[in-house]
């Protein structure tokens, strides 16, 4: 269409918007832009439309039986049932589904989860761990090659704290049996209550508070004994992670966290190259970088502190030397340098310091990030209760995610042993991990991620709606077609059934036809935009065409043998392609619900 346009006259820079049109009569897609190009030279826009299609018509001759004009200038397409039932067969012998491989293969990193350790995670790790597990899945599935970043907060006062309580030969905290053991062998049963106790010592206890200091200036001075101490808990925290990142089916390693204290050698540097730049100067003390672009609401410069006057690093200093460890600009980088795309999966209220991050990487004189690499924050709004703000315990404590997720399967146990007591023990207790897990992912994976949602229990596990649940069902719902039908051997690609060939002649197999056809388009919108809320809105619909179908197409008792067999194909990539979207969003699928 961008050849017809410009075979048209349309300058080069008019985009061609290809849109799905709001009834089938209007076609199966619908191009726009003909009406915007037309003011912009001072044409009729039906006249130019027309010249559109004159080229068009031909070019698309092998897909679409029908190119016309549409009221004052739009464009539908109507595609060739024949070319639909090509598409789909070779769809069936593709385990991609029709997604191309990229033009252009990037090793992109996605920096996500990173929760600050010596504490368990909670739910406010949820969205990020999520959200960032989905996308660096669609990037591998599309191609390019994911390198997943654990940016871990494992440095600072609470590990003081904690290697106070934790030191025999410092602390007197009473120990539950059990918590913790033996130093070296040591293994902290609830890391919430380790800290808890630590904290209200640094609160309430001067020499605990003064001891917890010196541990962090021995740990920073290189202290043996404190390293030993740092990575007993350091160990401890990332295994309580490890234990999340299990249950909820992430794919985070032990070889993906680089923590803050893996940049810490680096943070001098980074600093005395910031000093010889005209951007940097002291504040207060403090060592400041100012970007122009930068102002409070009085017009002053923002600065953006990299040492404290205390010559402490911050947060800015660590994620400075990551993005030059990471783009390959510094003097140590990984062997997979450089990235082209570096996605930071981090709460909304962190913009401001991301913006000033990326201006600061970017900028001539520090030039930590080359132009053509693309530094992103992907940020995402806030899981609320009922009560409208942010999800806590009915205590007002923070929710630890294990526990939220312990909830979720043992209401999905309730939920499926109502639905069906029958089923052995067993089986129900993998359907209700599946759909536990599942209710909550998808949960949170269907909204908009710049919004803040409300945490429902009752809503993410209905049948009815767009949730993991009714997903789950809609999959094994076909996959029962072939238990009935007895037709094993549709489920594999080749010759299958009579003809080997979809054949689209109904309407309801042709929405569900088009809809299929969507899945690839659908997937590289979600790499493009990092909105995994777009595939859950297709697999949504999805299953709403499959269910228009099912009930207006009968399969099993389809009038020949040729339909039968050419529906049960449909029924195959159906499932293949609800299964392989979930799979992208990190939600197991189950045979039978």
């Amino acid at each position: 269409m961008s050849e017809a346009f410009q075979a048209a006259g349309i300058p080069a820079d008019v985009p061609v918007m290809i849109a799905l049109p709001a009834r089938p009569q209007f076609g199966d897609y619908q191009a726009n832009g003909v009406m915007a190009a037309a003011k912009r030279m001072g044409a009729n826009p039906r006249q130019l439309a027309e010249k559109v299609v004159a080229t068009a018509g031909p070019m698309l001759a092998d897909l679409a039986e029908k190119v016309e004009v549409a009221g004052p200038g739009f464009i539908n397409i109507h595609l060739r049932a024949e070319w639909l039932s090509s598409e789909l067969t070779a769809r069936l012998g593709d385990r991609r589904l029709g997604v191309p491989a990229p033009a252009d293969r990037q090793t992109v990193v996605v920096d996500y989860s990173a929760p600050n350790l010596a504490k368990e995670m909670h739910v406010g790790h949820l969205r990020s761990t999520i959200i960032g597990d989905a996308l660096a899945r669609v990037l591998g599935f599309i191609g390019h090659k994911v390198i997943r970043q654990n940016h871990v907060g494992d440095w600072g006062t609470q590990f003081g704290m904690l290697m106070a309580a934790l030191d025999s030969d410092f602390s007197s905290m009473p120990l539950k049996e059990g918590q913790i053991t033996s130093f070296r062998g040591v293994h902290i049963r609830d890391m919430e209550e380790f800290y808890r106790e630590a904290r209200e010592r640094f609160d309430s206890e001067s020499n605990f508070a003064k001891a917890a200091k010196e541990y962090v200036v021995r740990l920073q001075g290189g202290d043996e004994h404190c390293h030993e101490l740092w990575r007993t808990v350091r160990d401890q925290s990332l295994w309580h992670c490890e234990e999340v990142y299990k249950k909820l089916g992430v794919r985070l390693r032990r070889q993906d966290v680089r923590g803050e204290s893996f940049y810490n050698d680096d943070l001098p540097n980074v600093v005395a190259d910031l000093k010889a730049t005209t951007l940097f100067r002291e504040s207060h003390g403090a060592q400041c970088v100012f970007l122009v672009q930068f102002k409070n609401k009085d017009g002053e410069l923002l600065p953006m502190i990299v040492q404290k006057s205390d010559e402490g690093y911050l947060y800015a200093t660590t994620d400075l030397a990551a993005i030059r460890y990471r783009c390959g600009t510094g003097s140590e980088k990984p062997d997979w340098a450089p990235a082209d795309r570096i996605l930071y999966v981090v709460d909304a209220r962190q913009s401001l310091h991301f913006q000033m991050l990326f201006a600061v990487a970017k900028h001539p004189e520090v030039h930590f990030a080359p132009e053509n690499v693309s530094l992103e924050h992907v940020p995402f709004g806030t899981m609320m209760g009922a009560d409208g703000r942010p999800f806590k315990t009915r205590t007002g404590g923070t929710v630890k995610l294990m526990d939220l997720l312990d909830e979720a399967q043992q209401r999905a146990l309730a939920f499926v042993t109502e639905k069906n007591p029958d089923l052995p023990e067993d089986q129900r207790r993998q359907i209700a991990r599946a759909v536990g897990i599942g209710a909550v992912k998808y949960a949170d994976l269907s909204q908009n991620r710049s919004s803040d949602y409300v945490f429902s229990w009752d809503k993410m596990l209905s049948l009815d709606g767009n949730t993991a649940p009714y997903m789950q069902y809609a999959y094994a719902r076909v996959r029962s077609i072939f238990r009935k039908g007895k037709a094993e051997a549709l489920k594999s690609a080749g010759p299958l059934g009579v003809r080997g060939m979809v054949s689209i002649e109904a309407t309801a197999e042709r929405i569900l036809a088009l809809k299929l056809l969507q899945f690839p388009e659908t997937v590289e919108t979600v790499a493009r935009d990092c909105l995994p809320s777009v595939l859950c809105g297709y697999l949504y619909d999805l299953a709403g065409a499959f269910m228009g179908f099912y009930e207006s197409c009968p399969v099993l008792k389809a009038p020949d043998e040729c339909t039968r067999a050419s529906r049960l194909l449909l029924c195959e990539l159906t499932a293949r392609t609800i299964q392989t979207g979930l799979d992208l969003l990190g939600i197991e699928t189950i045979e039978q619900m």
